[in-house]
């Protein structure tokens, strides 16, 4: 009977580091900032979750005076191999990637587990009785558990001075090496949104004259842009794109105060952050500090057809201003917009050109960020039969406006990656384009929108509702005031479906798509939202 003594601080220590692991995956998905994890916390409401409450309990009736200790050995252990067998089985959207400072922080986070555990059960535990010190560590492994987040939150505070060091180091050689290279032409993209987009859409068109390096995938913040400078750019190189995010003020100087960028693209300026930027001007200061940094003999590029772009002087650099609907100000535009089943043919009018397009690309924002791309290449020489050719073989960003048709003839619009109130306003209107069939839009909902959250998101429902034929809303997020759109929109409530998971709108889906239909799916929250 005296093995579950042995039994129980085993399986506890290991119910508590695949917690330790979930948590840090969500400091990751936080950019590793404190107070970011802290404020998911609060809104996810993860530290009062279920399985936690449960252990609270298992652990109060465990050490109270009526429950035996072989008995509570054994609840502690039903309850750590039920739970670990469900944070084995679960699978996330993004999921940890041990990199260097992660497994840095989660070997301090257990490191400190195996302290604080060892000195509990030395200052509570009878020295003299083995079962006494392992039941004590049951016990302790199965508190650190429900207070998991502390111990990674103290992980990630012990080695700050320590990854300070670290990335100090790593920049002053991400420094040295584009020093290194003074004639390359350093282009710099940032926007509440399109910037990736405008990003893979410029390395293709700039590809046909020069050696183009694009900081890949969605290295956008300081670290990444000098991971990709230190692993990724080659003295041939000849023009270096840098996408350029910011979660605060200050995140874009930073960045420009390191690769010190020639030429700058501002894609939008919206409600998008608004829970850390708090003001759409904030917004607005933060990614103009890019055009701000450009040296005098730079050009910044921006886009008008949003207020808080075009009503933004700059005075320091070049400006060339670009819309799609807001040309009064604009020294570039497109006209003759036409879309059909290959996609969309326009033209772009600017510096005494008029330039006719195809491209397989949907969507007016698609058309904007072209705009961008396309006034850098002339810029930098790229001829305009080069230009039309690469604008011709551009393919679609993943989950941005990708058009695909599956083998059943239904038509998916995958607008999966980052919903926002202009981008999915868009959405919706090239959604309503197509008229064969149902038009279906499976969504959660817009994030991180601070006070406006509520609104934007009802304003988002009744878009829909005038959009669309079928609404399949998923999770608890945004789902009261999404169905408070629908139901002003006035969308018969046949045809509104509300679900916990994307599996069970799949399901929902499966019993209601037929050929010819039109499926939206509009943003996909990460695992830190429910």
């Amino acid at each position: 009977m005296e093995i579950v003594f042995y039994i129980v601080p085993v399986i506890a220590l290991l119910n508590l580091f695949l917690e330790l692991k979930r948590d840090l995956m969500m400091l990751q998905q936080n950019s590793y900032r404190n107070e970011r994890y802290m404020r998911w916390l609060k809104n996810s409401q993860d530290t009062t979750s279920m399985p936690r409450l449960t252990a609270c309990v298992v652990l109060g009736f465990s050490i109270s005076t009526y429950c035996p200790t072989n008995v509570a050995m054994y609840l502690i252990i039903l309850f750590a191999v039920f739970n670990s067998a469900r944070l084995l089985r679960a699978k996330y959207k993004k999921p940890l990637v041990f990199t260097n400072r992660a497994r840095r922080i989660y070997g301090v986070a257990v490191a400190i587990s195996v302290i604080v555990i060892a000195g509990i059960s030395v200052a509570v535990g009878d020295l003299n009785k083995i079962n006494s010190i392992l039941s004590i560590c049951g016990f302790a492994g199965l508190f650190l558990y429900i207070a998991s987040h502390m111990v990674i939150y103290a992980a990630n505070v012990v080695l700050a001075p320590v990854e300070k060091n670290i990335n100090k180091k790593y920049y002053n050689d991400a420094a040295r090496i584009l020093a290194s290279m003074p004639d390359l032409k350093i282009i710099g993209i940032t926007g509440s949104y399109g910037k990736t987009s405008t990003k893979h859409y410029l390395h293709r068109i700039l590809s046909e004259k020069y050696d183009v390096l694009m900081t890949p995938g969605s290295y956008n913040t300081t670290l990444g842009v000098i991971r990709t400078v230190r692993e990724y750019l080659k003295p041939y190189n000849e023009v270096f794109i840098v996408e350029m995010g910011a979660k605060q003020q200050g995140d874009i100087k930073e960045i420009c105060d390191l690769v010190k960028p020639h030429m700058g693209i501002v894609t939008a300026v919206g409600e998008q952050h608004l829970e850390s930027f708090k003001s759409i001007e904030n917004v607005q200061s933060t990614k103009f500090e890019l055009i701000d940094a450009l040296p005098q003999d730079g050009v910044g590029v921006v886009n008008d057809d949003f207020e808080y772009v075009a009503n933004r002087e700059v005075k320091n650099v070049e400006c060339i201003r670009y819309a799609v609907n807001e040309t009064k100000n604009a020294s570039y535009t497109a006209k003759d917009i036409t879309y059909d089943e290959t996609g969309t043919r326009f033209t772009v009018v600017g510096g005494g050109k008029e330039l006719q397009l195809h491209t397989k690309l949907v969507g007016e924002c698609n058309i904007s960020n072209l705009i961008a791309a396309v006034i850098i290449a002339l810029r930098l020489d790229v001829p305009e039969d080069k230009i039309r050719y690469a604008v011709e073989k551009i393919e679609q960003v993943e989950h941005r406006l990708n058009l695909k048709r599956t083998p059943g003839g239904i038509t998916i619009i995958d607008d999966a990656f980052n919903s926002n109130p202009t981008g999915s306003k868009m959405a919706m209107d090239v959604l309503s384009r197509f008229n064969k069939g149902k038009r279906i839009v499976i969504t959660p909902g817009m994030i991180e929108l601070g006070e406006k959250q509520y609104e934007l998101n009802e304003a988002l429902g009744v878009k829909i509702a005038e959009c669309a034929d079928v609404a399949i809303i998923v999770g608890e997020y945004n789902k009261e005031a999404l169905l408070g759109g629908i139901k002003q929109g006035k969308m018969n409530s046949e045809n509104v479906h509300a679900v916990a998971s994307f599996n069970e709108a799949q399901q929902v889906l499966a019993t209601i798509a037929r050929a010819g239909d039109t499926v939206l799916y509009e943003n996909d929250l990460p695992d830190t939202f429910k």
